[in-house]
């Protein structure tokens, strides 16, 4: 078993610290955790498969309770080997179903959203800690918390369909389920730069940026899918080998013929996202787009305003701080912050529900108008923004990880 550990960590750390989906005609209830996350055995692996296609696959309490309890089984069990994850249908997955954990705060089950956040939040700690290779095939929308659940695994394939994005700002949160550990680690201040505006990737810019680790055309998914389900191993060079059949490219390696991101793309304007993202402020960072936009009328900084000024003021300034205080922590001390972020804005404590605010502008009316409180970044203070990093009372309970028993590979 050492040995698996020592071959396991050696190699997650070459992926991670450099830096897809069949459909099927399952049906599922939501009130039946093992119809909407589904387990299939082949010759010495396991797959898991979310299976809400209706609603991209948005999580739940039931379907991260019988997430968690599946990886704990796999893991000790000698006949599995590693494991993949997928979705069903047209999305990896969305992230959490924010329309159900709303309800939830609306009819004053305050502990009932904490606890789903708090299983989120456990679980991608426990992926990044696993003891098995970890392929997710995130082939289709990848957003929020379902980057959250995959990311920290060994492998992450991306494919022409894919679309990564960690929107919480614009619904009144700030990136968690350890986004502000990846955000942070990625190109200069391309973290800062997403985790703010809420923009999309596609599988190109993924692997370009160390999100994903192998690119392939969406149509080669189901061979993919059948070579691993073949495979009896739990060595995850045997496992790079078979991806390597399939991908177009992958990371590190930049040796293979591959077009990389276009000249639209976001990730070839590095040097302007630095010039604009890296200032200490949201405030200095509107005024670098600004002056930039002034000067040379390119299109790309009047979206980036637009994106920036419809986001919650509170969820900017929050935001920037944290993905800032990732950069210089352990994505277990990124996961402990990310919570007490969540716990005081789901609770009220300091400001009014920006989250239920942001998700019914976004996902309930429509009307795209929400009224943010602060309703501006001068209406913003310090002394507001420290009051939800400061530790959690007692009697709260700040998110515990065991990280004595498990000691995270990222």
């Amino acid at each position: 078993m050492q040995k698996l550990v020592n071959k396991q960590r050696s190699f997650i750390h070459q992926f991670l610290v450099k830096r897809t989906t069949r459909s099927f005609s399952f049906s599922s209830s939501i009130n039946d955790p093992a119809s909407i996350v589904i387990e299939e055995s082949n010759a010495n692996s396991k797959t898991l498969i979310l299976n809400r296609p209706s609603v991209l696959n948005a999580l739940t309490t039931p379907m991260m309770n019988r997430i968690h309890n599946l990886y704990e089984r796999w893991e000790d069990d000698p006949n599995v080997g590693f494991v993949i994850m997928k979705g069903n249908g047209n999305a990896f997955c969305s992230g959490a179903d924010i329309i159900s954990v709303r309800d939830m705060i609306v009819k004053g089950n305050i502990e009932g959203s904490k606890e789903f956040f708090r299983m989120v939040y456990s679980f991608a700690y426990f992926l990044s800690t696993f003891l098995k290779p970890n392929v997710a095939i995130l082939d289709g929308i990848t957003m929020g918390g379902g980057a959250g659940i995959s990311i920290p695994g060994t492998f992450r394939i991306v494919t022409d369909k894919t679309v990564y994005s960690t929107p919480e700002t614009l619904i009144g949160l700030h990136p968690d389920a350890g986004a502000s550990f990846h955000l942070s680690h990625l190109p200069g201040y391309v973290g800062e730069y997403l985790g703010l505006t809420g923009d999309r990737l596609n599988g190109v810019e993924m692997l370009a940026c160390g999100l994903g680790t192998h690119h392939s055309h969406a149509t080669n998914v189901p061979e993919i899918e059948e070579s691993l389900a073949s495979l009896i191993t739990d060595d995850p060079s045997v496992i790079e080998t078979s991806l390597k059949k399939y991908s177009d490219f992958s990371y590190p390696d930049k040796s293979s013929d591959f077009s990389y991101p276009d000249k639209s793309s976001v990730i070839q304007r590095m040097e302007t996202i630095d010039k604009c993202f890296s200032h200490d402020s949201v405030e200095e960072i509107i005024d670098a787009l600004e002056t930039g936009s002034a000067k040379t009328h390119d299109a790309w900084y009047d979206s980036t305003l637009k994106k920036l000024k419809y986001a919650s003021p509170l969820s900017l300034k929050l935001s920037l701080r944290s993905i800032r205080e990732g950069r210089f922590q352990t994505i277990d001390q990124c996961l402990k912050r990310e919570y007490r972020l969540t716990s005081r804005a789901v609770s009220c404590q300091i400001s009014s529900n920006n989250f239920c605010e942001g998700v019914r502008a976004r996902m309930v009316d429509k009307d795209f108008a929400p009224k943010w409180d602060p309703p501006s970044l001068e209406h913003v203070s310090q002394d507001m923004v420290d009051a939800y990093f400061s530790p959690i009372s007692v009697s709260e309970h700040e998110l515990e990880l065991p990280t004595k028993q498990r000691e995270a590979f990222l």
